[in-house]
Protein backbone atom coordinates (compact mmCIF):
# COMPACT_ATOMS: atom_id res chain seq x y z
CA UNK A 1 0.00 0.00 0.00
CA UNK A 2 1.22 3.49 -0.75
CA UNK A 3 1.57 6.16 1.89
CA UNK A 4 0.09 9.59 1.16
CA UNK A 5 3.49 11.31 1.22
CA UNK A 6 4.84 8.78 -1.28
CA UNK A 7 1.87 9.44 -3.54
CA UNK A 8 2.62 13.15 -3.36
CA UNK A 9 6.29 12.72 -4.27
CA UNK A 10 5.62 10.36 -7.15
CA UNK A 11 2.95 12.54 -8.66
CA UNK A 12 5.08 15.66 -8.20
CA UNK A 13 7.97 14.00 -10.01
CA UNK A 14 5.64 13.01 -12.80
CA UNK A 15 4.44 16.57 -13.09
CA UNK A 16 8.01 17.93 -13.25
CA UNK A 17 8.92 15.46 -15.95
CA UNK A 18 5.84 16.51 -17.86
CA UNK A 19 6.88 20.17 -17.76
CA UNK A 20 10.11 19.28 -19.57
CA UNK A 21 8.19 17.78 -22.48
CA UNK A 22 7.85 19.67 -25.71
CA UNK A 23 5.01 22.17 -26.07
CA UNK A 24 3.17 20.14 -28.66
CA UNK A 25 2.30 17.68 -25.86
CA UNK A 26 1.09 20.29 -23.33
CA UNK A 27 -2.56 19.70 -24.26
CA UNK A 28 -2.23 16.05 -23.18
CA UNK A 29 -0.74 16.87 -19.75
CA UNK A 30 -2.82 15.90 -16.69
CA UNK A 31 -2.35 18.50 -13.96
CA UNK A 32 -2.54 16.93 -10.48
CA UNK A 33 -4.59 18.69 -7.81
CA UNK A 34 -4.18 18.46 -4.04
CA UNK A 35 -7.25 17.10 -2.22
CA UNK A 36 -7.13 17.44 1.59
CA UNK A 37 -9.14 15.02 3.74
CA UNK A 38 -10.26 15.94 7.26
CA UNK A 39 -10.95 12.99 9.61
CA UNK A 40 -13.25 13.39 12.65
CA UNK A 41 -14.86 11.21 15.34
CA UNK A 42 -17.89 12.02 17.53
CA UNK A 43 -17.02 12.30 21.22
CA UNK A 44 -19.34 12.18 24.22
CA UNK A 45 -19.42 15.15 26.59
CA UNK A 46 -19.28 14.80 30.36
CA UNK A 47 -22.82 14.71 31.68
CA UNK A 48 -23.88 16.81 34.67
CA UNK A 49 -23.48 15.21 38.09
CA UNK A 50 -26.45 13.40 39.58
CA UNK A 51 -28.45 15.17 42.27
CA UNK A 52 -27.96 12.42 44.85
CA UNK A 53 -24.60 10.72 45.43
CA UNK A 54 -24.40 7.02 44.61
CA UNK A 55 -21.82 4.50 43.55
CA UNK A 56 -21.05 4.85 39.86
CA UNK A 57 -19.53 2.38 37.51
CA UNK A 58 -18.39 2.78 33.92
CA UNK A 59 -21.20 4.18 31.80
CA UNK A 60 -23.11 5.99 34.53
CA UNK A 61 -24.13 9.60 33.97
CA UNK A 62 -21.37 11.82 35.25
CA UNK A 63 -18.60 9.52 34.05
CA UNK A 64 -17.35 9.88 30.48
CA UNK A 65 -16.66 6.85 28.36
CA UNK A 66 -13.03 6.03 27.86
CA UNK A 67 -12.11 5.63 24.23
CA UNK A 68 -8.79 4.78 22.69
CA UNK A 69 -8.04 7.12 19.84
CA UNK A 70 -7.43 5.30 16.56
CA UNK A 71 -3.93 4.32 15.57
CA UNK A 72 -4.52 2.73 12.17
CA UNK A 73 -6.26 4.27 9.17
CA UNK A 74 -7.39 2.70 5.88
CA UNK A 75 -8.60 5.05 3.15
CA UNK A 76 -10.10 4.29 -0.25
CA UNK A 77 -10.41 7.08 -2.84
CA UNK A 78 -12.91 6.41 -5.62
CA UNK A 79 -13.83 8.26 -8.76
CA UNK A 80 -16.53 7.82 -11.33
CA UNK A 81 -15.07 7.31 -14.78
CA UNK A 82 -16.54 8.40 -18.09
CA UNK A 83 -18.54 5.18 -18.27
CA UNK A 84 -20.22 6.02 -14.96
CA UNK A 85 -18.54 3.21 -13.01
CA UNK A 86 -17.01 3.79 -9.60
CA UNK A 87 -13.42 2.59 -9.38
CA UNK A 88 -10.81 2.82 -6.62
CA UNK A 89 -8.43 5.59 -7.58
CA UNK A 90 -5.98 5.19 -4.72
CA UNK A 91 -5.56 3.65 -1.26
CA UNK A 92 -3.78 4.65 1.91
CA UNK A 93 -2.89 2.31 4.77
CA UNK A 94 -1.02 4.16 7.47
CA UNK A 95 -0.44 4.72 11.18
CA UNK A 96 -1.84 7.89 12.74
CA UNK A 97 0.14 10.26 14.90
CA UNK A 98 -1.15 9.88 18.47
CA UNK A 99 -0.28 13.51 19.27
CA UNK A 100 -2.25 14.97 16.38
CA UNK A 101 -5.77 14.76 17.80
CA UNK A 102 -7.68 17.68 19.25
CA UNK A 103 -10.99 17.81 21.06
CA UNK A 104 -13.14 20.54 19.59
CA UNK A 105 -16.71 21.47 18.68
CA UNK A 106 -18.28 20.52 15.38
CA UNK A 107 -19.84 22.84 12.83
CA UNK A 108 -21.46 21.39 9.72
CA UNK A 109 -24.24 19.12 8.51
CA UNK A 110 -23.26 15.70 9.84
CA UNK A 111 -23.59 16.31 13.58
CA UNK A 112 -25.48 18.82 15.67
CA UNK A 113 -23.58 22.10 15.72
CA UNK A 114 -21.66 22.36 18.96
CA UNK A 115 -21.32 18.60 19.52
CA UNK A 116 -17.93 17.57 20.81
CA UNK A 117 -15.69 15.77 18.34
CA UNK A 118 -12.13 14.59 17.99
CA UNK A 119 -10.43 15.97 14.88
CA UNK A 120 -7.22 14.63 13.39
CA UNK A 121 -5.21 17.80 12.92
CA UNK A 122 -2.74 16.45 10.39
CA UNK A 123 -4.52 16.64 7.08
CA UNK A 124 -4.29 13.55 4.90
CA UNK A 125 -3.45 15.01 1.52
CA UNK A 126 -3.36 13.11 -1.75
CA UNK A 127 -3.37 13.97 -5.42
CA UNK A 128 -6.13 13.83 -8.01
CA UNK A 129 -5.59 13.95 -11.73
CA UNK A 130 -7.71 16.17 -13.96
CA UNK A 131 -9.56 13.04 -15.13
CA UNK A 132 -11.54 12.73 -11.90
CA UNK A 133 -15.20 13.57 -12.61
CA UNK A 134 -17.17 12.68 -9.44
CA UNK A 135 -15.23 11.43 -6.44
CA UNK A 136 -15.75 10.04 -2.95
CA UNK A 137 -13.79 8.71 0.02
CA UNK A 138 -14.38 5.73 2.31
CA UNK A 139 -12.31 5.44 5.48
CA UNK A 140 -11.72 3.15 8.47
CA UNK A 141 -9.95 3.97 11.72
CA UNK A 142 -9.12 1.53 14.51
CA UNK A 143 -7.10 1.34 17.70
CA UNK A 144 -5.96 -2.15 16.67
CA UNK A 145 -4.75 -3.35 13.31
CA UNK A 146 -7.57 -5.09 11.45
CA UNK A 147 -7.65 -8.30 9.43
CA UNK A 148 -9.83 -8.08 6.32
CA UNK A 149 -11.44 -10.85 4.32
CA UNK A 150 -9.44 -9.92 1.22
CA UNK A 151 -6.17 -8.22 0.46
CA UNK A 152 -6.65 -4.47 0.16
CA UNK A 153 -4.75 -4.64 -3.12
CA UNK A 154 -7.77 -6.56 -4.48
CA UNK A 155 -10.27 -3.84 -3.47
CA UNK A 156 -10.73 -2.09 -6.81
CA UNK A 157 -14.43 -1.31 -7.30
CA UNK A 158 -17.21 0.32 -5.31
CA UNK A 159 -18.74 -3.10 -4.63
CA UNK A 160 -15.39 -4.37 -3.34
CA UNK A 161 -15.32 -1.48 -0.88
CA UNK A 162 -18.93 -1.88 0.27
CA UNK A 163 -18.52 -5.64 0.74
CA UNK A 164 -15.27 -5.42 2.72
CA UNK A 165 -15.40 -7.30 6.03
CA UNK A 166 -13.06 -7.51 9.01
CA UNK A 167 -12.46 -10.43 11.36
CA UNK A 168 -14.14 -10.53 14.77
CA UNK A 169 -12.61 -13.87 15.70
CA UNK A 170 -9.73 -12.43 17.71
CA UNK A 171 -10.42 -11.89 21.40
CA UNK A 172 -8.23 -8.80 21.18
CA UNK A 173 -10.53 -7.26 18.54
CA UNK A 174 -13.62 -8.10 20.62
CA UNK A 175 -12.19 -6.19 23.57
CA UNK A 176 -11.45 -3.22 21.34
CA UNK A 177 -14.47 -3.26 19.05
CA UNK A 178 -15.72 0.03 20.53
CA UNK A 179 -12.64 1.70 19.03
CA UNK A 180 -13.41 0.81 15.39
CA UNK A 181 -14.97 3.46 13.16
CA UNK A 182 -15.92 3.68 9.50
CA UNK A 183 -17.84 5.80 7.00
CA UNK A 184 -21.17 3.97 6.39
CA UNK A 185 -21.74 3.44 2.69
CA UNK A 186 -25.46 4.36 2.81
CA UNK A 187 -25.19 7.63 4.73
CA UNK A 188 -26.41 10.32 2.36
CA UNK A 189 -26.72 14.09 2.64
CA UNK A 190 -28.86 15.84 0.03
CA UNK A 191 -29.25 12.51 -1.83
CA UNK A 192 -25.52 12.03 -2.22
CA UNK A 193 -23.01 9.88 -0.30
CA UNK A 194 -21.76 12.08 2.52
CA UNK A 195 -18.10 11.32 1.81
CA UNK A 196 -18.25 12.85 -1.68
CA UNK A 197 -15.73 15.45 -2.78
CA UNK A 198 -16.72 19.06 -2.35
CA UNK A 199 -16.05 21.21 -5.43
CA UNK A 200 -14.78 18.23 -7.40
CA UNK A 201 -14.85 20.18 -10.62
CA UNK A 202 -12.51 22.99 -9.58
CA UNK A 203 -8.95 23.20 -8.28
CA UNK A 204 -9.84 22.91 -4.58
CA UNK A 205 -11.68 19.62 -3.92
CA UNK A 206 -11.87 18.51 -0.28
CA UNK A 207 -13.67 16.07 2.02
CA UNK A 208 -14.59 16.53 5.69
CA UNK A 209 -15.34 13.01 6.84
CA UNK A 210 -16.96 12.01 10.14
CA UNK A 211 -16.47 8.35 11.05
CA UNK A 212 -18.90 6.40 13.25
CA UNK A 213 -18.88 3.27 15.42
CA UNK A 214 -19.36 -0.08 13.71
CA UNK A 215 -20.36 -1.66 17.05
CA UNK A 216 -23.61 -1.09 18.96
CA UNK A 217 -23.46 0.20 22.51
CA UNK A 218 -25.37 -1.97 24.99
CA UNK A 219 -26.24 0.00 28.12
CA UNK A 220 -27.75 -2.09 30.95
CA UNK A 221 -29.14 -0.74 34.21
CA UNK A 222 -30.49 -3.01 36.92
CA UNK A 223 -32.36 -2.38 40.12
CA UNK A 224 -33.86 -4.44 42.93
CA UNK A 225 -36.78 -2.78 44.71
CA UNK A 226 -35.87 -1.60 48.20
CA UNK A 227 -38.45 -3.85 49.85
CA UNK A 228 -36.98 -6.92 48.09
CA UNK A 229 -33.39 -6.41 49.21
CA UNK A 230 -33.95 -7.64 52.77
CA UNK A 231 -36.36 -10.33 53.90
CA UNK A 232 -36.00 -10.83 57.63
CA UNK A 233 -38.47 -13.74 57.71
CA UNK A 234 -36.79 -15.66 54.90
CA UNK A 235 -33.33 -14.26 54.04
CA UNK A 236 -33.05 -16.69 51.10
CA UNK A 237 -35.81 -14.73 49.37
CA UNK A 238 -33.94 -11.42 49.60
CA UNK A 239 -33.04 -10.60 46.00
CA UNK A 240 -29.54 -9.71 44.92
CA UNK A 241 -27.82 -9.96 41.57
CA UNK A 242 -24.62 -11.93 42.00
CA UNK A 243 -23.52 -12.54 38.41
CA UNK A 244 -24.23 -11.37 34.91
CA UNK A 245 -22.79 -12.32 31.56
CA UNK A 246 -23.56 -11.68 27.89
CA UNK A 247 -23.20 -14.54 25.46
CA UNK A 248 -23.80 -15.55 21.84
CA UNK A 249 -22.33 -12.24 20.71
CA UNK A 250 -21.47 -11.92 17.04
CA UNK A 251 -18.09 -13.18 15.89
CA UNK A 252 -16.55 -14.13 12.58
CA UNK A 253 -16.53 -11.70 9.63
CA UNK A 254 -18.29 -8.37 10.05
CA UNK A 255 -19.10 -5.70 7.46
CA UNK A 256 -17.01 -2.58 8.00
CA UNK A 257 -18.96 -0.12 5.82
CA UNK A 258 -22.35 -1.86 6.22
CA UNK A 259 -22.59 -2.07 10.02
CA UNK A 260 -26.33 -2.89 10.11
CA UNK A 261 -26.28 -5.65 7.49
CA UNK A 262 -24.72 -8.52 9.45
CA UNK A 263 -27.05 -11.50 9.32
CA UNK A 264 -27.02 -15.13 10.49
CA UNK A 265 -29.37 -17.95 9.58
CA UNK A 266 -29.94 -19.01 13.18
CA UNK A 267 -29.05 -17.81 16.64
CA UNK A 268 -25.44 -18.88 17.24
CA UNK A 269 -25.12 -21.66 19.80
CA UNK A 270 -21.54 -20.61 20.41
CA UNK A 271 -20.04 -17.19 20.18
CA UNK A 272 -18.04 -14.61 22.00
CA UNK A 273 -19.12 -14.07 25.62
CA UNK A 274 -18.48 -11.44 28.27
CA UNK A 275 -18.32 -13.26 31.58
CA UNK A 276 -17.26 -10.61 34.06
CA UNK A 277 -20.00 -7.96 33.92
CA UNK A 278 -20.82 -8.52 37.60
CA UNK A 279 -19.18 -10.94 40.02
CA UNK A 280 -20.22 -11.97 43.56
CA UNK A 281 -17.44 -9.84 45.06
CA UNK A 282 -19.08 -6.66 43.72
CA UNK A 283 -21.29 -6.26 46.78
CA UNK A 284 -22.14 -2.66 45.90
CA UNK A 285 -23.71 -3.88 42.66
CA UNK A 286 -25.91 -6.61 44.11
CA UNK A 287 -28.99 -4.37 44.17
CA UNK A 288 -28.39 -1.67 41.56
CA UNK A 289 -25.80 -0.74 39.01
CA UNK A 290 -25.05 0.02 35.43
CA UNK A 291 -22.70 -1.42 32.83
CA UNK A 292 -22.12 -1.02 29.14
CA UNK A 293 -20.26 -2.92 26.46
CA UNK A 294 -20.01 -2.83 22.68
CA UNK A 295 -20.86 -5.60 20.27
CA UNK A 296 -21.49 -6.09 16.56
CA UNK A 297 -25.25 -5.90 15.79
CA UNK A 298 -26.82 -8.67 13.76
CA UNK A 299 -30.22 -10.10 12.96
CA UNK A 300 -31.34 -13.69 12.66
CA UNK A 301 -32.89 -14.51 9.28
CA UNK A 302 -35.55 -11.94 8.46
CA UNK A 303 -36.23 -10.98 12.07
CA UNK A 304 -36.62 -7.28 12.75
CA UNK A 305 -34.82 -7.27 16.08
CA UNK A 306 -31.28 -7.63 17.33
CA UNK A 307 -31.31 -10.36 20.06
CA UNK A 308 -28.97 -9.75 22.96
CA UNK A 309 -28.52 -12.75 25.23
CA UNK A 310 -27.96 -12.08 28.94
CA UNK A 311 -27.68 -14.59 31.77
CA UNK A 312 -28.16 -13.26 35.30
CA UNK A 313 -27.51 -15.21 38.45
CA UNK A 314 -29.28 -14.32 41.69
CA UNK A 315 -28.29 -15.05 45.28
CA UNK A 316 -25.39 -17.26 44.17
CA UNK A 317 -27.85 -19.99 43.22
CA UNK A 318 -26.49 -22.89 41.22
CA UNK A 319 -28.84 -22.24 38.28
CA UNK A 320 -28.61 -19.51 35.70
CA UNK A 321 -31.21 -17.32 37.39
CA UNK A 322 -32.68 -15.25 34.59
CA UNK A 323 -31.92 -16.07 30.97
CA UNK A 324 -32.89 -12.88 29.21
CA UNK A 325 -33.25 -11.94 25.55
CA UNK A 326 -33.27 -8.20 24.87
CA UNK A 327 -34.87 -7.42 21.52
CA UNK A 328 -33.66 -4.19 19.95
CA UNK A 329 -35.61 -3.07 16.82
CA UNK A 330 -33.35 -3.66 13.83
CA UNK A 331 -33.32 -1.52 10.69
CA UNK A 332 -30.80 -2.92 8.20
CA UNK A 333 -31.13 0.21 6.05
CA UNK A 334 -29.90 2.50 8.83
CA UNK A 335 -26.34 3.78 8.40
CA UNK A 336 -25.82 3.92 12.18
CA UNK A 337 -25.66 1.19 14.81
CA UNK A 338 -28.09 1.50 17.76
CA UNK A 339 -27.57 2.45 21.37
CA UNK A 340 -29.38 -0.37 23.18
CA UNK A 341 -30.64 0.68 26.61
CA UNK A 342 -32.39 -1.71 28.98
CA UNK A 343 -33.68 -0.89 32.46
CA UNK A 344 -34.04 -4.21 34.29
CA UNK A 345 -36.00 -4.56 37.52
CA UNK A 346 -35.52 -7.77 39.52
CA UNK A 347 -38.12 -8.92 42.01
CA UNK A 348 -37.52 -12.63 42.70
CA UNK A 349 -34.48 -14.90 43.18
CA UNK A 350 -35.58 -17.27 40.43
CA UNK A 351 -33.50 -20.08 39.00
CA UNK A 352 -33.37 -21.20 35.37
CA UNK A 353 -36.17 -18.95 34.13
CA UNK A 354 -36.33 -17.55 30.61
CA UNK A 355 -37.60 -14.07 29.80
CA UNK A 356 -37.85 -11.88 26.72
CA UNK A 357 -37.47 -8.14 27.14
CA UNK A 358 -38.58 -5.89 24.30
CA UNK A 359 -37.00 -2.45 24.23
CA UNK A 360 -39.48 0.12 25.49
CA UNK A 361 -41.30 -2.20 27.92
Amino acid sequence: MKKSCIIYILVLCTALLGVSCSKEHESDLEVPVQAPLSLCLPAGELMSAQSAPQRRIMGDPGLAERFRLPRYVYIFMLRQNQSGNWVVYDKIEDELDAGSWEKTHYTGRLQTDGDTIFRYTRQVTYMLTSDRFNGRVYAIMSAEQLTFDKSLSDVNTLKDVEDLRFSMESDNIQRNVQHIYSSPYNYEVDDDYYGSFSSIGNDHPSVNLMLYHVAAKVDIKWNVAADKRINREDPAQAVRLTSMRAHNLYDGWSYIFRPMENQVNELPSTGYSINDIVTPTDEGLWWEGRYYFYTIPYRVGNEHSFPLQLVMGTNNLAGDGYRLTINQPFDPTSPFVPWVRADLRLSRPLGNETHTYNIGE
